[in-house]
């Protein structure tokens, strides 16, 4: 059954702090991409030690981020198996965050744009090297990205959000109706608003929009991977949760 529209608000401060952890942003991410895994499939990918991620799991789990799943391979029945769980999860917005909050908050924001950045600059690389190579990469031509600014009022701007997740549920699919030859795609979106005139320094200067540059190729438009976060900070591990915009989605879907 769908989630109704608004998704679900992470306020247990302990939830936060387990969603926070980067070796479980790791565990959850991994999980989104690559499907149930057990501890010991973790542990191999991801450099840890089997211990440990049945421990990070068992936290994720507490807090209806992953879930025990059925057996996926018949040779490893007696092993536990796990499985993102999928959601509409978003984080309190600033005004109704506490001092606790706020630190576990900038923790996860810290960690998770180091992550993205890190891939992002990996991609980069990549195609860097095909096309020097002369090679042709469909999937680096169809990078899309997208600067520009709105004038809009506050309410306006939630709407903004909820139609951009709309958008990326309209083209979410169970992998049973993926067609061959689809690839994960991260999306970050960031709308946040310009400093007020009543703010600013005297003698500041106002940076100029980058209006209207939109296009396929290189740059960054916009989680989803499932957690979304209202408010003003930056935001998966992927496929994970999430969700980085105004609104943080660590999506396991």
């Amino acid at each position: 059954m769908p989630e109704k529209p608004g998704g679900t608000e992470i306020t247990e401060l302990a939830a936060l702090k387990a969603l926070a952890q980067p070796r479980r942003q790791q565990i959850l991410h991994h999980l989104t991409l690559h499907g149930p895994a057990t501890s010991a499939i973790l542990a191999r990918a991801l450099g840890l030690n089997t211990g440990a991620t049945s421990y990070h799991l068992r936290e994720l789990a507490r807090y209806g981020f992953v879930a025990d799943t059925v057996p996926q391979e018949p040779g490893v029945r007696r092993a536990r198996w796990w499985r993102a769980v999928p959601g509409d999860r978003r984080f309190p917005p600033p005004s109704r965050r506490t001092p606790g909050m706020r630190l576990v908050m900038d923790e996860l924001n810290r960690h998770a744009y180091a992550a993205d950045l890190a891939l992002f600059e990996r991609l980069q690389r990549e195609s860097g090297a095909a096309a020097e190579a002369g090679q042709t990469d469909e999937w680096a031509d169809a990078h899309a990205y997208s600067r520009g600014s709105l004038k809009l009022t506050a309410p306006e701007l939630h709407e903004f959000f909820e139609e951009y997740i709309a958008l990326m549920n309209r083209y979410k699919r169970p992998d049973d109706e993926t067609p061959p030859g689809a690839r994960t795609v991260h999306t970050r979106l960031l709308a946040f608003p310009g400093p007020s005139e009543d703010v600013r320094a005297p003698g500041e200067d106002v940076p100029a929009p980058s209006e209207g540059v939109h296009g396929p190729g290189e740059g960054v438009h916009g989680p989803s991977e499932g957690v979304y976060r209202p408010g003003g900070d930056a935001p998966g591990p992927d496929g994970v949760v999430s969700t980085d915009d105004n609104r943080r989605r660590t999506d396991a879907s």
